[in-house]
């Protein structure tokens, strides 16, 4: 991803006064002084699209004395669109707002239910999506009919005044002009907005038909993939955009096109998808999609709106939906609370959250097209539930309710047995075989005593293992004393942790056969002699503190204890406690083991160049930064089982500027599968204190996902995946093997065979326990699950 830039004024919706000044704040000496309540009478909206419009109508409609005056630089009919698309939940709301813009918007759209998906020579659809569009110039049109009778002041081809003056002037200002808002920018200081330009270029378009459904079409062009995004917004007009990769573009020559030389380029790259029809154009230009986030949507009289404030990948279908939606909770707020602060306050709380979640699911959205070029080798069906699936919106139960022919035809294509789902197909790793997709992720319990694991272990682990998961992964388990996080760490350094351990996979192993039992193994290096985590994480101990020992003297926040950089001798010496630790794991009986290289412990330290800044041969290049966890890697691969797999566990970005990046990842797994890795754990993060994680629904998934196009290794997903939905969505895509899970396996022991009976599913992938059979369905919960008593007569 590029970096974030600051927003500039060109481009911005409605436009303002050449002689706003920048730092000027708005005033609160209003000519016409507030009377204190959220109704403000005299309101400024900067910006005649459709969110502007919209906040026009409804303020004016729940007030019909309030004076509204709205700006719009261009002339009424200018716009630089085509289809605009609105979910039924939107228009349920604006139906419940205004019933008489929702008839006018009734009688014009076009609706749909299918989406096709073309790649190569195969189209598949899938059905059951519900869409409703209609033109953009119409929905302006309906807008501004609307406004008209209400009574709003309409000015187009007018520059708006500078901000400073309407916060002057008017109760309430607000900044709905567009994505390139320079209100915006006029109050930088205040909003601070982060813009970021993504790597793909893209044109609106329109071609006079209409397509049956909503087409995606994949073109595979001597200079690169490109990709088509076509719907019907009127019985015989479809709005097409086309996006690229921005070095496609530049190589298939669009650079240097005019608009005309463009669009006929484009008609006929996609000649198929148009029958061979043109496409037609309105002021079209090559252009990226920028993602606008602000710290602050209000300060004083002023409130930023739709675009100005938020914007979301075009994918999704979200700039007009989310604008209107903020013209209603706008106008909803204004109503409700006590005075004008409170209003806006309240508006930016209930709309936030909405916004993020929409702007992670954009995001995840043009990121996978972005990388379309990794999918192109996946089968038919499978690329097509895997675009479906990008944004995490739509997933597999969601799909198969939609449409079960097709999400049936994707499992036969992907192996699922009759009736199974796919996060119970069985999944071969080197000579072990787990009978489902399901890993018990390693969850550090801080409860060992001078690293023996007791009965504490014997119950969480054992409980896990009861519960159904194909794979149960023990906690970080330490090579040494000196290499763990807190006392209360686990170890596998001396005979009598061995014997401990040894218990606990005896005990896996009889009572929950089919379940494999994982060793995660590793050294705390400068993360460590910490106290428990519900007593102080990461914080250093009061008093019994070790000494740290780490790639670079480097702490690891201001407070934490200075490690000792590691002489070549004692490189030497902690290879072998990790030999020895595997060893004595291989006559545990331990099934996988699993090499613990993130999370800024010893081996990710060495990786990572924030914590790595050694001048030797263990530092500098990538190549020189991985040659001692490539060491250990090989030094324990020697003396583990040769059929049992090995796996590790990588940081694939440290969420920090300089810091361990995406593409970096993939070389990281590149060199470990070379080693013999049999699957990489991909998990990010935790590496460095100042970190500045993108937290969300499967936020980690991605990293997963390219690792495992790229380099073709199996893959293990992990981050906030919590429902057996996300489980078998991301299986079925392609996009992991194996999916961990940890916080839903502390709130439920046996998530996993839960999963199976809320899915009805009682195959080989999972076995209830003879002691909890009785268990396997959901107890009745009273009365309500009973038939109605009879009291009528018919």
């Amino acid at each position: 991803m590029e970096g974030t830039v600051t927003v500039t004024p060109q481009g911005a919706r409605g436009g303002v006064d050449t002689r706003l000044r920048r730092g000027a704040r708005p005033a609160t000496n209003n000519q016409q002084p507030h009377d204190g309540t959220s109704r403000p009478h005299r309101v400024a909206i900067i910006g005649g699209g459709p969110g502007g419009l919209y906040t026009a109508a409804l303020l004016k409609r729940l007030d019909p004395s309030r004076e509204i005056t709205l700006w719009e630089r261009n002339a009424p009919d200018d716009t630089f669109g085509f289809g605009v698309v609105l979910s039924d939940e939107t228009l349920g709301g604006i139906e419940h707002a205004d019933p008489v813009v929702h008839e006018a918007l009734q009688q014009h759209f076009v609706r749909w239910n299918d989406i096709d998906i073309v790649h190569g020579a195969t189209r598949h659809t899938a059905g059951g999506h519900g869409f409703a569009a209609l033109g953009r110039r119409r929905l302006l049109q309906i807008l501004h009919e609307r406004c008209r009778s209400l009574g709003v002041d309409l000015r187009f081809r007018t520059e708006a005044p500078y901000p400073e003056w309407l916060c002057e002037t008017y109760d309430l200002v607000v900044a709905a002009d567009g994505v390139g808002s320079a209100t915006r920018e006029a109050y930088a200081e205040v909003f601070r907005p982060a813009v970021e330009e993504h790597r793909c270029r893209y044109i609106w378009l329109a071609a006079d038909f209409a397509f049956e459904a909503f087409r995606f079409e994949i073109a595979q062009t001597e200079h690169g993939v490109m990709q088509l995004h076509g719907y019907p917004y009127r019985a015989d007009a479809s709005t097409v955009i086309v996006e690229m990769r921005e070095d496609v573009w530049r190589a298939a020559g669009f650079e240097g096109m005019d608009e005309r030389e463009s669009v006929e380029r484009c008609a006929k790259i996609f000649a198929d998808a148009l029958g061979g029809r043109p496409l037609r154009s309105n002021k079209s230009a090559w252009t990226t999609f920028r993602t606008v986030v602000n710290e602050h949507w209000s300060h004083g009289n002023l409130v930023l709106l739709g675009d100005a404030a938020h914007t979301a990948h075009f994918s999704i279908g979200s700039g007009t939906k989310l604008a209107v939606e903020d013209a209603l909770a706008l106008a909803a707020c204004l109503e409700e609370q006590p005075d004008l602060a409170r209003a806006l306050a309240a508006y930016e709380e209930e709309r936030r959250p909405v916004v993020a979640s929409t702007q992670r699911a954009a995001r995840a959205s043009l990121e996978w097209f972005e990388n379309l070029g990794l999918y192109l080798g996946q089968p038919p069906r499978q690329f097509a539930f895997n675009l479906l699936t990008r944004s995490r919106r739509v997933t597999h139960d969601n799909l198969r309710l939609r449409d079960a022919h097709f999400t049936g035809a994707v499992e036969r294509e992907f192996g699922c047995p009759p009736d199974t789902p796919p996060m119970f197909t069985p999944f071969r790793l080197r000579g072990l075989t787990l009978r489902n997709r399901v890993v018990v992720s390693p969850m550090d319990m801080y409860s060992a005593v001078d690293g023996v694991p007791g009965d504490f272990h014997l119950v969480h682990l054992g409980a896990r293992a009861l519960g159904g998961a194909g794979l149960v992964m023990t906690e970080m388990v330490c090579v040494s004393p000196e290499g763990r996080i807190t006392p209360g760490c686990a170890g596998l350094w001396n005979p009598r942790q061995a014997e401990a351990w040894r218990r606990i996979v005896r005990f896996v192993h009889a009572q929950a056969p089919g379940t494999a039992v994982g060793l995660q193994l590793g050294h705390s290096g400068r993360k460590g002699s910490t106290q428990l985590m519900w007593e102080g994480i990461d914080e250093p101990l009061e008093d019994g503190n070790w000494p740290l020992v780490a790639a670079s003297p480097i702490p690891y926040k201001p407070g934490s204890q200075t490690p000792r950089e590691l002489s070549r001798a004692q490189l030497t010496d902690i290879r072998e406690q990790f030999t020895s630790a595997a060893w004595r794991a291989a006559r545990c009986g331990f099934d996988l083991l699993e090499l613990h290289c993130a999370h800024g412990y010893l081996l990710s330290g060495f990786l990572s160049p924030l914590t790595n800044r050694r001048t030797d041969r263990y530092g500098g290049s990538l190549d020189r930064r991985l040659r001692f966890p490539l060491e250990v890697f090989d030094a324990v691969r020697a003396v583990w089982p040769e059929e049992r797999p090995m796996t590790v566990r990588v940081s694939a970005t440290d969420w920090a500027d300089g810091g361990t990046r995406a593409e970096d990842a993939v070389e990281i797994a590149r060199a470990f599968a070379a080693h013999g890795a049999d699957a990489v754990d991909v998990s990010t993060g935790q590496v460095v204190a100042e970190e500045r994680p993108e937290y969300g629904r499967s936020y980690q998934t991605p990293f997963a996902d390219r690792i495992r196009h790229e380099v073709g290794v199996p893959v293990v997903a992990v981050g906030a995946i919590s429902s057996w939905d996300d489980v078998n969505s991301l299986i079925l895509a392609g996009r992991t093997d194996l999916c961990a899970l940890g916080r839903p396996h502390l709130y439920d022991p046996h998530w996993t065979l839960h999963a199976a009976a809320e899915q009805g599913y009682e195959g080989a992938g999972v076995g209830w326990p003879a002691q909890y059979r009785a268990g396997s369905r959901r107890p009745r919960t009273g009365r309500t699950d009973a038939p109605k008593p009879r009291l009528t007569l018919s």
